[in-house]
């Protein structure tokens, strides 16, 4: 198929060994960011946070959360050239979702009368919430809408990736407890660029289930 979408998609790969040499430049990191701050998400609840780790200091720190497992993933951290943090609010509240009813009375998507009523798709929360007040299963779940979209970006800036799902929440929890502030994160994603020697998997073929098999068309 020739489109550009399915060119970006067959393009991309989990990527297993990077290049130290080679940094993403900030206007491409800037595009990035950008990406992901207009991720979709339920109710456009946007429960996340973000925590970018560029500096060899904050990288190292990120290392050391690999202590006890997941040592495989250890290397991306100071070869790749970035490491975001997919944070979510695991106590996602009506107060949280008060930024966004205003943001959108201040984008004038919302008139300031009606900001009563845009409350009301806070229900979906609701019904994702616990007697505990925890809701985390449903705001973890808004992330990797935005990690999909983080993909495909990276995709078109010809970006390299590593989605890490292998990595010791708690310990990444204790170590930026500051960063996160309540906030907890079950995901990273490395970025920079693949070793044009040593990343195996640059050199195989794609391969994915035939879309007869996982498409249904009634």
């Amino acid at each position: 198929m020739n489109n550009p979408i399915i060119e970006d998609l067959n393009w991309r790969y989990t990527t297993k060994k990077y290049d130290p040499s080679r940094k993403v430049s900030q206007a491409d990191l800037d595009v990035l960011l950008e990406a992901l701050r207009l991720s979709a998400s339920s109710i456009n609840s946007q429960p996340w946070k973000f925590i970018v780790l560029e500096s060899n200091a904050a990288k190292a720190r990120m290392k050391k959360t690999f202590a006890n497992k997941f040592q495989f993933n250890e290397p991306h951290i100071l070869e790749s050239s970035h490491i975001i943090l997919f944070a979510h609010n695991p106590r996602y509240t009506r107060e949280d979702y008060a930024e966004v009813v205003d943001n959108g009375i201040e984008d004038q998507r919302t008139t300031p009368e009606n900001r009563d009523k845009a409350f009301g798709a806070y229900v979906f929360a609701e019904m994702n919430t616990d007697e505990n007040g925890f809701n985390g299963n449903w705001t973890k779940a808004q992330t990797y809408i935005a990690l999909g979209n983080a993909l495909h970006t990276l995709a078109r800036l010809r970006i390299d990736s590593t989605t890490m799902e292998g990595m010791d929440a708690e310990l990444v929890g204790k170590e930026f407890e500051k960063e996160l502030g309540g906030y907890e994160c079950h995901l990273a994603l490395a970025i920079g660029y693949r070793h044009p020697a040593e990343d195996f998997n640059a050199k195989l073929p794609k391969s994915r289930r035939r879309l007869s098999s996982v498409v249904v068309r009634v």
